[in-house]
């Protein structure tokens, strides 16, 4: 297992969270994913070390910006 936690920019509210959250959840191999709108983090749980540019472009599919791992 691999845990990594990234840092979104533009994440407001549980929409948001959301919103990041299912896109990266669709992501091969992802087990769980916590995003926090406070903070801007979120922590990606995975089968093996996920790619940064399927994150980034997960996370710009929800609409934020991936500012890169925290």
């Amino acid at each position: 297992m691999s845990t990594t936690v990234y840092q979104v920019t533009g994440m407001t509210c549980g929409h948001c969270e959301s919103a990041v959250t299912s896109e990266l959840s669709a992501l091969e191999g992802v087990t769980s994913v916590q995003a926090v709108a406070a903070t801007g983090l979120v922590t990606v749980t995975s089968a093996a070390p996920l790619d940064d540019e399927a994150v980034r472009a997960a996370v710009d599919e929800a609409g934020y910006e991936l500012a890169g791992r925290a």
